[in-house]
């Protein structure tokens, strides 16, 4: 069979979608190529319906010209089109993804049947795409589907540190390169583990919950169903809410009779996380050494014994940490072993303050009170987000710091609800007052330059809580600027 040319148009269509197809769907190139694929802004709410009417309609086209199968074109107009063909199918099922998520949810742990599932496939195979090749396309499209639905809904944001974050939890998820990840990795990124940096109430639950709910979970197409439910795939531990005797208990489980008051077996986390899952150990800087040291031979060799037992089993889980301390500080005390820290480090991510998301963008507050109004009173109403806005300007001070975040901002909504006022932490108001006097310390011109620059290093060390960012703000060694904030603490207190 002779060799089809495609058409240079359609080759430059197809081009565009193709590299679309492995964009991170968060970064400003993806928008730039679907403004150019539909030929209009992305901003337009018809940008979707026009960029798939103008694929079908190619496809279209080329359908109507002869079978769109791989034997008559060149391979690599044949891979052009199959991502063209690819993208137009996932893009077109994305209310029904949506709605299958919903059902999701609300089924909890039993998986819910696929209603559209036949019809996909066959709309796939019908346009040259292998059997085989569908079925696995299906569950790449949940997965995908999943990741942006629980990264746009659960860490929203019109800030430039917001935007970030969500492309670096998409990368998390895909790598940075979708294609290498589609062909190689999509089944092997157990041994991947994340660091989640940030403050108290930032969102670091949220941004590992996003990441946890979106393994891979391949589809049986016996039973109509994916083989699990993205429910039960996240598993996620306070390591701060047990004392010492328990942790290894709550992470490994025991045997009945392991040590008094054990009169059952327990599954510790590792036991309860799927294969596709991930283990969320939240505050991973409060556990002892003796801890750390388990928790290492889990991620070196892949398996754990539980408490009173001989038998090891094994994890096939990933593994998130999060943490709102320092933990290059903690390992320079040596209270974080170097060689947990490395192993837990595949990818590092900060989670912003919500003092810096305002700071950046100040129409963050609108956005984020919307989605808190929405969550608290289960619907979107504008009075609300009006008076919560107007409670803020009256009875919270310019440049207030948000210590608790945006948990801190949430009970303020609740408290505005309740008595129609909110009213900043007494804590940071002393902060503030603390940085009004260092101002006007500096202004009087009554400081030595050493104790200038150490106030001013303590001043930013309360800030933004680590030494580094301290460091990197200021330019000095970070040795140096960890001796400035002690001394100034050893003063204060």
């Amino acid at each position: 069979m002779a060799v089809q040319p495609l058409d240079p148009d359609d080759r430059e269509l197809f081009a565009l979608v193709s590299r679309a197809s492995f964009v991170n769907p968060f970064s400003p190139e993806r928008d730039e190529l679907d403004e150019r694929i539909a030929g209009t802004e992305s901003s337009d709410p018809a940008l979707l319906p026009r960029l798939l009417q103008r694929l079908e309609s190619r496809l279209s086209a080329i359908e109507a010209a002869g079978d769109l199968a791989p034997e008559i074109f060149a391979p690599d107009d044949w891979r052009k089109i199959q991502h063209a063909i690819l993208f137009e199918t996932f893009h077109r099922y994305l209310d029904r993804l949506d709605a299958l998520i919903e059902a999701q949810l609300a089924a909890g742990a039993t998986p819910v049947a696929v209603p559209f599932a036949d019809e996909l496939l066959r709309r796939l195979t019908g346009r040259g795409v292998g059997a085989e090749h569908a079925v696995r396309m299906l569950s790449f499209f949940w997965q995908m589907r999943r990741a942006y639905y629980f990264i746009a809904n659960g860490l929203t944001g019109i800030s430039p540190s917001m935007r970030r974050l969500r492309e670096a939890l998409w990368n998390d998820v895909f790598t940075h390169d979708m294609a290498r990840f589609e062909r190689l990795l999509w089944d092997r990124l157990e041994d991947f583990s994340l660091i989640l940096r940030g403050e108290t109430g930032s969102g670091k639950g949220q941004a590992a919950a996003a990441i946890g709910r979106s393994g891979f979970v391949p589809f049986d197409e016996t039973k109509g169903a994916f083989v699990a439910s993205f429910t039960e795939l996240f598993v996620p531990i306070n390591l701060s809410q047990f004392p010492e005797t328990l942790i290894e208990s709550e992470l490994f489980g025991h045997k009945k009779g392991a040590f008094t008051g054990a009169v059952d077996s327990h599954a510790g986390v590792f036991s309860r996380c799927s294969p596709n899952g991930a283990i969320f150990l939240d505050e991973i800087g409060e556990v002892s050494i003796p801890v750390q040291i388990k928790l290492l031979r889990v991620l070196q060799d892949r398996v754990f014994t539980p408490v009173g037992s001989h038998e090891e089993r094994r994890f096939e889980g990933r593994v998130i940490a999060a943490t709102h301390r320092d933990l290059a500080e903690l390992r320079v005390e040596r209270i974080f072993r170097d060689d947990f820290y490395y192993r837990l480090c595949s990818d590092v991510i900060e989670v912003p303050p919500l003092r810096q998301r305002l700071a950046e963008e100040p129409r963050e507050l609108d956005v984020l009170l919307g989605q808190l109004v929405r969550r608290i009173v289960g619907a979107e109403d504008e009075e609300i987000v009006a008076r919560t806005k107007a409670a803020i300007a009256a009875g919270i001070p310019a440049g207030y710091r948000w210590p608790g975040n945006v948990r801190e901002l949430e009970q303020c909504v609740r408290r505005v609800l309740l008595t129609g006022r909110c009213a900043p932490d007494a804590a940071a108001t002393e902060v503030g007052d603390a940085t009004d006097r260092f101002l006007a310390q500096a202004a009087a011109g009554t400081m030595e330059a050493r104790e200038l620059v150490a106030r001013y290093c303590a001043l930013l060390h309360e800030r933004h809580g680590t030494y580094e960012e301290v460091a990197r703000i200021t330019g000095l060694d970070r040795r140096t600027v960890r001796k400035h904030v002690q001394q100034i603490r050893g003063v204060e207190d």
